[in-house]
């Protein structure tokens, strides 16, 4: 059964996807009841989940290792997706 945030999740996740082509990023959404968006950068071929999720200031983006950006800044949170993917190990 989907939790009550799921459509908001979904909707967070959808507008992030949208922005993320723009800085070099491709990305494809999984998982039907609990969604997370897979994010890969062609050139490196890093990948990561995010994770939407509330939090007391609103929704957050959440990865590994470590990352986090909020809803409300789609363009700082695929920069700095961009930023973690370059920097990863493999």
């Amino acid at each position: 059964m989907a939790s009550g945030y799921t459509g908001e999740r979904r909707t967070h996740l959808e507008a992030l996807a949208e922005v993320l082509p723009h800085h070099g990023l491709v990305s494809r959404m999984v998982g039907n009841d609990d969604p997370v968006l897979w994010v890969w950068d062609p050139r490196t071929g890093r990948q990561t989940i995010i994770f939407a999720t509330p939090s007391h200031r609103g929704w957050t983006f959440l990865w590994s290792p470590g990352g986090q950006g909020s809803v409300d800044e789609l363009e700082l949170t695929a920069a700095a997706l961009r930023q973690a993917l370059d920097m990863s190990q493999p």
